[in-house]
């Protein structure tokens, strides 16, 4: 099989990076055009309440356009991994309703359809291979994605959410992960893995307590990757 298109579908500007960044950059650099679709990028003016909070508590005034900023690291960090970055522009969960760190791993509200958003901006995709989560951990924003993507059925590689994983070895997934899924393997470029999350400089202490505790927390954590039959298929036609 020939260069395939491949998209990967991360819910934040760092998830894909942090969860399956090597498999990534391992792809890119075998000739394969690789891109990630990025759902919850909108830069919101005047945040308010919680999302106010979500830029206060990492040191980030109240004037800075906190969504803009981590688009920078995005770019960045996608040309350590040769991918190409789409921003699919829906606001983040603290614009859509949700008023603490809590709320957010809670499930989701009742009327927050912005999965059909997302189904609707993906729907046009042609890709032969995709990744997305398999919402572990349990952030609203994650599972929307989840569902989002198994509804277009597509033939999708489900990657487990880092850091989330690191936290609870034991998250299950959510409830609209297709059933009949198997491990597969792919080449993994850990060392650009790492360079890229490196770029997130906002998210790095939050997360992982700094760069140097990242690289640390990553280096042991392998990419495992869940798969349907169709993905099963375009996995083994890569050779």
């Amino acid at each position: 099989m020939g260069a395939v298109k491949v998209l990967a579908v991360s819910p934040h500007l760092d998830d894909a990076a942090f969860s399956v960044g090597g498999t990534l950059a391992s792809l890119a650099a075998a000739g394969h055009q690789v891109t990630v679709a990025t759902c919850f990028t909108a830069s919101v003016p005047d945040p308010a309440g919680f999302a106010l909070a979500c830029q206060l508590d990492k040191g980030l005034p109240a004037d800075v356009d906190y969504l803009a900023l981590r688009r920078a690291e995005d770019t960045a960090a996608m040309a350590e991994l040769g991918a190409t970055r789409v921003y699919l522009g829906l606001p983040e969960a603290p614009h859509r309703g949700y008023t603490s760190a809590a709320d957010l791993f809670a499930g989701v509200h009742e009327g927050d359809d912005v999965w059909r958003s997302l189904v609707a901006a993906l729907d046009g995709y042609d890709a032969d291979l995709w990744l997305a989560p398999q919402a572990l951990g349990g952030h609203v924003d994650h599972l929307q994605v989840l569902r989002a993507v198994a509804a277009v059925e597509r033939p999708v590689l489900w990657w487990r959410d880092s850091p989330y994983v690191l936290r609870d070895p034991g998250a299950v997934p959510g409830p609209d992960l297709p059933s009949g899924l198997a491990e597969v393997a792919l080449p993994q470029d850990l060392h650009r893995r790492a360079d890229a999350c490196a770029c997130y400089t906002t998210q790095l202490g939050f997360q992982f307590g700094g760069p140097d505790a990242m690289r640390a927390a990553l280096a042991g954590l392998p990419e495992v990757l869940m798969a349907g039959e169709r993905a099963r298929e375009v996995v083994s036609a890569l050779g």
